[in-house]
């Protein structure tokens, strides 16, 4: 089978076709025929080598991706009876060595996998479950109660977006950053205050709310200059890995999507709320799978509205 892969860490030319081969489903997996795999942040990340110290007993090729839509060709043995060959679906992958969503096929736990959204395309449907589980993860972490004022820093990032959808439909009251130029984009998502983005981004929320809001999930990865918009013995999510310090009781809590991958309730929820609309599936531009280093160099340059999607039909 084709995959994007690469032999070693670096910059985005270090991703190739390979031929790999064909992966079988064990007990509790399924094998999905690949159509479409969305290009996220984590997966530069982990061609970089950011992850290197968590896989040495990990020989390459390294096969990156988290996100794949496609449609189920092979049940394992024990596969959760939910599912069954010939359906549409999305996984979360969690990559690993040849084990990435940049391949026309993958093998996953069944519990990662839940239908395709209703009335969406393969590039579509791939854009939603990594970024927006993330979204579910953080909010859950704050635990606010409904009608309490969350931020959101990255405001009009996949993760952002998310988040201020999710946080709407659980009643919350949106504070979310912005460029002049995506403030009609993050006000469409349904934040209820658009601040302008930078550096000084948090003294602009207690322009707002003078005592500062009791959550904060930060998307852009602003971490020391984003606390001060918490208030006192509030928390901030962070999605790199960022533990803090804080300070005036401040809570820090990194999230990794990781860990979600085997809650099979929460990734069909997801589901659910795309096919409603409460989640927004955004796509910025589909390329060939072979064109995965570009896609990378897209990335990296920044300013993407939506996510890239590889394709693998």
């Amino acid at each position: 089978m084709k995959a994007i892969a690469s032999t070693t860490y670096g910059g985005p030319d270090v991703l190739r076709e390979l031929d790999l081969p064909t992966p079988e489903a064990g007990p509790g997996e399924v094998r999905i025929r690949v159509h479409a795999a969305a290009v996220n942040p984590t997966d530069a990340m982990l061609r970089g080598g950011a992850y290197a110290a968590r896989t040495t007993d990990v020989p390459p090729p390294y096969v990156p991706g988290m996100d794949a839509a496609g449609v189920i060709d092979q049940l394992g043995p024990g596969a959760d009876g939910r599912l069954s060959v010939g359906q549409r679906v999305v996984a979360l992958v969690v990559p690993a060595g040849p084990r990435g969503a940049y391949a026309e096929q993958i093998v996953v736990p069944a519990q990662s996998v839940v239908p395709a959204p209703a009335g969406t395309d393969h590039a579509e449907a791939s854009t939603l479950l990594m970024n927006a589980a993330t979204a579910r993860l953080a909010l859950d972490t704050l635990a606010l109660p409904k009608g309490a004022t969350v931020a959101v820093t990255g405001a009009a990032g996949a993760v952002g977006g998310y988040t201020i959808e999710l946080a709407k439909a659980d009643g919350l009251t949106v504070v979310a950053d912005a460029a002049p130029h995506d403030r009609d984009l993050v006000r469409g998502f349904g934040a209820d205050h658009v601040v302008d983005r930078g550096a000084d981004v948090a003294a602009r929320v207690r322009e707002l709310a003078p005592d500062g809001v009791p959550g904060l999930v930060d998307g852009s990865d602003q971490r020391e200059e984003a606390v001060p918009a918490v208030a006192d013995g509030g928390a901030l999510v962070a999605l790199r890995g960022w533990q803090g310090p804080a300070e005036r009781g401040v809570t820090v809590t990194p999230v990794f999507v990781a860990g979600v991958r085997g809650d099979t309730a929460l990734l069909d929820t997801l589901r659910l709320q795309a096919e409603e609309g409460v989640l927004s599936l955004r796509v910025a531009k589909v390329l060939p799978a072979s064109h995965a280093a570009e896609a990378h160099r897209l990335l990296e340059a920044g300013g993407l509205r939506g996510r890239l999607v590889l394709d693998f039909s």
